[in-house]
């Protein structure tokens, strides 16, 4: 008998930390891995595939971190991302890091050194104690070191993942783990099923009822609806109460599609009006961060002026910018229907003065917005090519879009409606750029829907080579790429007058669709709003990967978008130019 028939008991009981690491994510519903092969973790990609689970390989770990992450927040299941050890675990860290700050589950699991060589620092192949990096960018970080602990090692991981408030989890799996080898046997006793890694956070009584006392009394109530309310998959509850309270809400970026944008309650339309006028505000999965100026400021009218309703899953959230007259602690399933029992059928909806200004500023602005929308210019504007998308978004409302940018961004999320929940994915709470292909893939992966991912020409630079990813998978695919010539705009010029190119612009006219159709996809150019509109529809109906690169005029932009405020000024630049 040959080597190769040998069918001894001794080999066929075996298994080894390879196996174990796929059976421990397969029993927990994890069948999807995004990352990047290589030592020490390329055999374990091929396993994986081998085993029937889809394994995506990018070009880069970073994108295939930003897609696990996006993974995780689409399914609430925590996406993982696989990557080599040192550079590649370095790289995959800003998108943990950048899970953890949005509340998006997910599990970076690298391949690392040996631990007696990394500790005495002996100079090891990609030598890095990773596990001591990882801990403070990300919720909790755990190093597995024996084949037998893999199962409960990866249900720690999951289970912090997802449980209370989401977030980023590193599993460090040493080279030598996973040629570790036990009995079969004991290996499947050994992998952990994880059950109700979630569970409901139920609000304390007596909390409902303090929301409910302050939200029934107020004069001038607002609901701001944030990214946690659609990660919750609670969709009908949170229809169900915006709308038997009667009460405007605003929603976060990728909060949008809860309710319809168009939606009679929305005052998406009118929201500096909302956010200085309202006397009680009621956020609902949602912090106030950055995004929100913090809850004061000019913004927000007069100094303490409001009173806060908080639903959050985090005790912890609660006031960290202000006062918060009644926090709600709970998931926002249970929060919210316990604050709908509590309603009964004689709640009194906010006074007609509050909603009727309301949609007055509303009609105000969608007028003032309407003529620009329907501009045609070539080269195209903003407004215009965004106006145009919009109209394809409202004609196709299953599309996900994947949105980021500066200008691109800003725009985009005051003129595309969206219409379903989970509909908007976008840059998120640290306003990073480079997410798109690596969100793009995911959604696509995902949902099986159609993406739809409008992006600026700078942040399409940190993640463009992922269009390959995207043709090498058949994805259905369609990016539009906002060029003009430059970051916020082109038209910069070095202040020196030097040979060097002003550091905000790129290479004038820039054919991005020829990128595209290197890989084999569909790139076109639009030059103005009716082409760009067709060439979208073509793609979408298709289905094919696609890139359209849109000519926008290079002086349309403004610095950083709407946030250019966030640009600290230089005085003395000032002084020295007024001489």
């Amino acid at each position: 008998m040959s080597p190769s028939e040998d069918t001894s008991t001794d080999t066929q009981s075996l298994t080894d930390g390879f196996h174990l690491v796929i059976d421990a994510l397969k029993t927990n519903g994890i069948d999807t891995i995004y990352g990047v092969p290589g030592i020490p973790i390329t055999d374990l990609g091929r396993f994986a595939q081998g085993a029937g689970m889809r394994v995506l390989s990018f070009r880069h770990e970073q994108h295939a971190g930003y897609a696990a992450s996006i993974a995780g927040y689409l399914t609430k299941k925590p996406g993982v991302c696989l990557t080599v050890s040192a550079p590649g675990f370095l790289n995959g860290l800003t998108a943990l890091a950048n899970a953890t700050t949005n509340c998006f589950p997910m599990i970076l699991i690298s391949g690392s050194s040996e631990r007696e060589i990394v500790d005495l620092q002996q100079g090891d192949y990609e030598e890095m104690d990773q596990l001591a990096i990882a801990k403070p960018l990300c919720k909790a970080a755990y190093r597995i070191l024996h084949a037998q602990d893999i199962g409960i090692g990866v249900a720690r991981a999951i289970r912090a993942a997802v449980s209370g408030r989401p977030g980023g989890v590193y599993l460090d799996l040493p080279a030598s783990l996973l040629g570790q080898v036990m009995d079969e046997m004991e290996g499947q006793k050994s992998i952990v099923k994880v059950i109700d890694p979630a569970p409901r956070m139920i609000p304390a009584p007596d909390a409902v009822d303090r929301a409910i006392d302050v939200l029934k009394n107020a004069e001038r109530p607002l609901i701001i609806l944030g990214k946690g309310a659609a990660y919750a998959q609670e969709d009908e509850t949170v229809k169900a109460f915006v709308e038997k309270s009667g009460v405007p809400y605003l929603p976060m970026s990728m909060a949008k599609g809860l309710l319809p944008d168009t939606h009679p309650q929305s005052a998406g339309a009118a929201r500096s009006l909302v956010l200085k006028e309202a006397d009680v505000v009621m956020m609902v999965g949602a912090r106030l961060n950055w995004l929100l100026s913090h809850g004061k400021g000019k913004a927000w009218g007069a100094p303490h002026s409001k009173k806060f309703i908080q639903v959050d899953i985090e005790a912890m959230e609660m006031d960290s910018n202000v006062e918060i007259a009644a926090p709600l602690v709970g998931d926002i399933g249970s929060c919210l229907s316990a604050m709908l029992d509590r309603m009964g059928d004689d709640w009194a909806k906010p006074p007609q003065a509050w909603t009727d200004a309301i949609d007055e500023k509303k009609n105000t602005n969608l007028e003032k917005m309407a003529g620009r929308l329907k501009s045609n210019a070539n080269p195209m504007d903003y407004h215009g090519a965004l106006g145009a998308l919009r109209e394809v978004i409202k004609d196709n409302q299953d599309v996900i879009l994947v949105n980021e940018g500066a200008n691109t961004l800003d725009f985009a999320r005051s003129i595309i409606d969206i219409y379903k929940p989970r509909h908007r994915i976008d840059v998120g709470t640290w306003g990073i750029m480079g997410i798109g292909q690596g969100a793009s893939v995911a959604a696509a992966v995902e949902t099986g829907q159609q993406v739809l991912a409008i992006e600026g020409d700078s942040a399409f630079g940190f993640s463009g080579m992922e269009i390959e990813t995207i043709c090498r998978y058949n994805l259905p695919v369609c990016i539009v790429v906002f060029n003009n010539n430059g970051i916020y705009r082109g038209t910069d010029q070095n202040p020196s007058g030097g040979d060097d190119v002003a550091t905000t612009v790129f290479v004038k006219n820039s054919r991005y669709d020829l990128m595209m159709q290197a890989f084999g996809g569909e790139g076109v150019t639009a030059t103005n709003p009716d082409e760009l509109s067709q060439m979208v529809r073509d793609a979408i109906a298709s289905g094919k990967p696609t890139l359209v690169n849109a000519v926008i005029d290079e002086a349309a932009g403004t610095e950083s978008g709407r946030i250019g405020n966030l640009n600290p000024q230089s005085v003395v630049s000032k002084n020295k130019a007024s001489q």
